[in-house]
């Protein structure tokens, strides 16, 4: 399960759908609704605000929103319409770690994407984040599974 903390712009589509449906296992997981995936790591940060699944349909709706963007046909009934403007803090160096370990990710099955995004990075702008997160600083959360 990957619960990207960059903005969802930044997927291929691919990259979007699955980000989608591993959301939605997500939702399953904090109603109760499976046994799978109950202590993955990248849930922790939704499962300890004092409104998890208010926060995870906050996250999904902004999936939704690019998914909408892009003519896809996403089912906004499988999440909840309500969200917050509060956000879980996230660090500099995680999202740096994402946003390189996705150019890996998109250099093999999408070309032109990982192009698109490759001059974002190269431009040394800010890596814009799902708008559920806000940016701190320091280094790769001590949740990450880095890969080697």
């Amino acid at each position: 399960m990957r619960l990207w903390s960059l903005h969802p712009g930044y997927l291929d589509s691919k990259g979007l759908v699955a980000l989608w449906r591993e959301g939605l296992l997500a939702r399953a997981v904090l109603t109760g609704k499976t046994k799978g995936y109950t202590h993955h790591p990248q849930l922790n940060r939704f499962k300890i605000q004092d409104h998890p699944l208010l926060f995870l349909d906050t996250y999904l709706n902004h999936v939704y929103n690019e998914a909408c963007a892009r003519g896809y046909n996403f089912n906004q009934e499988k999440i909840g319409v309500n969200c917050t403007t509060r956000q879980i803090p996230v660090t500099s160096g995680q999202l740096s770690y994402e946003f390189h370990h996705l150019q890996g990710k998109l250099q093999k099955r999408d070309h032109d994407t990982y192009l698109a995004t490759k001059r974002l990075m190269d431009k040394k702008g800010s890596i814009q984040t799902n708008p559920v997160f806000k940016v701190i600083p320091g280094d790769i959360e001590p949740w990450e599974k880095v890969e080697k």
